[in-house]
């Protein structure tokens, strides 16, 4: 099953490519285009570039994650996560990085600092109603179910 599509992408900074580090992998690991490394203080954030522009076909979202390994050794996430890049955005893509963690994080360049996936995306047409059909779990909302 071939669930391939074409994303074009203009690479202005020269890092690899976005990559699949593993075959089953879902989201392609996304480098620092950086001249010089950027050090983020614990409790503050920064704008890295990616030197990419991308052309995602109509019908699908680039979504930039982080990246697990930086979140827990290092308390390091993107903020307004997931970031989406529209199908109709020509221009460079660069990522929030924010350190939550306790000491300053240093981002050298072409290192990985996120993963990109590429989804579909559906347009909903809204139908306003007077009310909604009923379910099990109704309207409890956060944490209703408990921890055990």
């Amino acid at each position: 099953m071939n669930n391939n599509i074409t994303v074009n992408i203009i690479n202005e900074g020269g890092q690899p490519l976005p990559q699949y580090a593993t075959e089953a992998a879902a989201g392609m690991d996304v480098r620092a285009d950086l001249t010089e490394p950027v050090t983020i203080p614990a409790g503050g954030r920064a704008l890295i570039p990616t030197g990419l522009r991308v052309a995602v076909p109509e019908g699908y979202e680039m979504q930039m994650r982080p990246r697990s390994g930086l979140a827990l050794k290092h308390g390091v996430t993107l903020l307004n996560s997931p970031g989406t890049i529209d199908a109709d955005y020509r221009g460079p893509v660069g990522v929030i990085l924010a350190n939550l963690g306790t000491e300053p994080f240093t981002v050298n360049p072409g290192e990985r600092i996120c993963q990109a996936v590429v989804a579909p995306v559906m347009h909903v047409v809204w139908q306003q109603t007077d009310s909604l059909d009923t379910t099990d779990r109704g309207d409890g909302g956060f944490g209703h179910t408990g921890v055990t």
